[in-house]
This record gives structure tokens, C-alpha cells and sequence, in this order.
């Protein structure tokens, strides 16, 4: 049988080579470069607003830099993922901010409970620290007027409290939405439990009762750590900040509380070797607000007992609705006619 002729066409569809085809190596090594920019310039404008400005420790503007910083690492997404980021977080900024001006009529007018809590130290650690509360023997063995190293990281230690548990949240928005949800359920109710607590039994830090005659002088040095690198306005938000705060938040320490829920929400997923350096995060933290005047020991062993309550009660929370919606989803399918099955067809016999 003969065959037709090629045509032009099909001949130069024979003949030419086909186009190229991008190469995911490339597109990976494009996207990471367009990452790598993209993170320098945020962390760039990052460091130079922080040395002017300060540290970003007011729950809007630390959601900012976290939105602008999950935006540089996703630089080649359509910004409609972005606006995802900022439609689920605005609801948890104004929730915070709320938190943040509500602490602010704990006391009501009403003095704060403090001598209770130099007992409660001093029954604890007296023995130990020759009847001063920790915070007093602290300051007495390890405060000078020149800044040491400890003071140094005494200061990290305090900032990291009003970023890493909202930069631990982006992180786990960008990875798993469902995580998220569960964290955020958690931190909510924490931060809620607290709250009521700051209104029931408004207590005040040691600094508070060293002003007003309880103790022998504490300095709150919280931020003085910054002043050895020359870096003034590095603690200028976080300074006003704490001006401005209500003096009678002290019970239960949610520094360390929020610490430690950090630490044992991604505990199960981390390997164990790990696990004594991030559960060395809460101890750091308990030495920065003992030995800083924020905070007495009492106020920390509280605080992790509300963590300890919040993982319990929502857990299950969890639990029960989850068994809740299995229950209704199996009443439903009850309640459904039975789908009427076709008869088979019939076998033909074989011969």
C-alpha cells in the first residue's frame, strides 16, 4: 500500500526541534533567589526600624513585620494568599489588643495583693536565700551599675516573649491551617484565663513592692542589656510600654506561661534530643522576670499550672466536640433510605 506524501506541515512538525520545556531545577533556583531577596530587604528594614523606632512589642505593629516577613518568603505567591494571612490573623490582633487595654482596669482602684506573694517566695526559697525573696538575692549578687553579659541576655530573653509566640503561629499558618486553628484555641484560652485572673486577684512584682515599702530595693532591668551595644532605641516601645502597663498583672506570669506553651505544643514533633534545649526557653525565661523585678517565683509556677489546665480543658474540648459531629454525621446516615442495589447480571455458562 503507498503511502500519502507529507505535507510542508507535517514535515516541518517532523523536523523541528520542540520547544523547551522550563526546567523545575530552574524554576526552584529562580524562586529561591527571588526568596533570599526578598528576606534580605525585610530583614534589613527590620534591623534599621528597630534601632530607631524600637522593637516591635505592640501586637499590631509585631503582626505587621510578621505579615511583611511571611510575604518575603512567599514573594511568588498571587497576593490573594497573602490577604488570606491578614483576613485570619486581624481577628487575633484585635483580640490581643483588647487583652492589652483590658489588663489596664484589673485593679479597678483596688490595692494589689503583694504581701502574700513575698511570703509564698520566701517559704519556698528563704532557706536557700537567707529569707529575701529570689528576686532581692538575685539582684544582690548579680545587678551592678556596669552591664555584664547576663544582663545582655537577660534583655533578648525578656523581648523574645512579644515575638516568638505570634512568629511560632505564621510559621504554623504556613504549614498547616489546622495546627494553627489548635494553637490559636489554645493561646486564646490561656490568654482569657489570665485575664479573668488579672480582674479576681490583682497582684502586683516585686519593683511595685520595693516602691512601696514591701522589700528592700529591686531595679527593674529588664531592658538595660540593649545600653552595651549602644542600641538606646532598641527597647524605646518596649520602655513606654511598660510605663503605661498596668502595674497588677503579675499573677499568673504569662512571660513564662506563654513560654512554656510554645515549648510543649511542638514538643511531640520535635525529636528528643532537642527537647532539653527548647525546654531550657521557660527556665531562661523565669530567671529573666525573677531576677529583672517583673515577676515572683509563685507567679511563674502559676502561670505553667494554667498552661498545664489550658492544654487539658481544650484538649478535651477537642475531644467531645469531635465526638459530637461523629455522633450527628452517624444519626444522619441512619436516617437515610438504604441506595437500592442493581441485580447482578447474569453468568452466561460456558460451553
Amino acid at each position: 500500500m503507498r503511502r500519502p506524501p507529507l505535507t510542508l506541515t507535517a514535515m516541518a512538525v517532523v523536523t523541528e526541534p520542540p520547544p523547551p520545556v522550563p526546567s523545575p531545577t530552574a524554576e526552584a533556583s529562580a524562586g529561591g533567589r527571588r526568596r533570599v531577596t526578598a528576606m534580605s530587604v525585610w530583614a534589613v528594614a527590620f534591623v534599621v526600624t528597630w534601632l530607631v523606632i524600637g522593637l516591635p512589642t505592640d501586637p499590631a505593629y509585631a503582626f505587621l513585620w510578621i505579615w511583611a516577613g511571611t510575604v518575603a518568603w512567599n514573594w511568588g505567591r498571587p497576593w490573594r494568599s497573602h490577604l488570606a494571612f491578614a483576613r485570619d490573623w486581624i481577628p487575633v490582633v484585635l483580640l490581643l489588643a483588647f487583652y492589652n487595654l483590658s489588663r489596664g482596669f484589673a485593679d479597678n482602684g483596688r490595692t494589689p495583693h503583694a504581701y502574700e506573694l513575698i511570703v509564698a517566695d520566701r517559704v519556698m526559697f528563704g532557706w536557700a536565700t537567707g529569707g529575701e525573696v529570689p528576686t532581692v538575692w538575685l539582684q544582690q549578687h548579680l545587678y551592678r551599675p556596669e552591664v555584664h553579659w547576663w544582663d545582655v541576655l537577660v534583655s533578648w530573653v525578656y523581648f523574645s516573649h512579644f515575638v516568638v509566640t505570634l512568629a511560632a503561629a505564621a510559621v504554623l499558618w504556613l504549614r498547616s491551617r489546622e495546627r494553627w486553628a489548635a494553637y490559636m484555641r489554645r493561646w486564646g484560652f490561656l490568654c482569657a484565663a489570665g485575664l479573668v485572673t488579672y480582674f479576681v486577684y490583682p497582684a502586683a512584682p516585686p519593683w511595685w513592692a520595693a516602691q512601696n515599702g514591701l522589700l528592700t530595693e529591686v531595679a527593674r532591668i529588664s531592658t538595660r542589656g540593649w545600653k552595651e551595644f549602644g542600641m538606646h532605641g532598641a527597647g524605646n516601645l518596649l520602655n513606654a510600654g511598660q510605663i503605661a502597663s498596668n502595674p497588677v498583672a503579675a499573677m499568673p506570669s504569662l512571660h513564662t506561661a506563654w513560654a512554656l506553651f510554645v515549648v510543649l505544643f511542638f514538643l511531640r514533633s520535635t525529636r528528643r534530643r532537642w527537647w532539653p534545649l527548647l525546654l531550657a526557653y521557660p527556665l531562661a525565661m523565669t530567671f529573666t522576670l525573677v531576677y529583672s523585678g517583673e515577676h515572683y517565683v509563685i507567679d511563674v509556677l502559676v502561670g505553667w499550672a494554667y498552661v498545664g489546665m489550658t492544654f487539658l480543658v481544650v484538649g478535651l474540648a477537642e475531644r467531645a466536640w469531635r465526638s459530637r459531629r461523629s455522633r450527628r454525621a452517624a444519626a444522619v446516615g441512619d436516617d437515610e433510605p438504604p441506595v437500592p442495589v442493581a441485580p447482578a447480571a447474569p453468568v452466561p455458562a460456558r460451553d
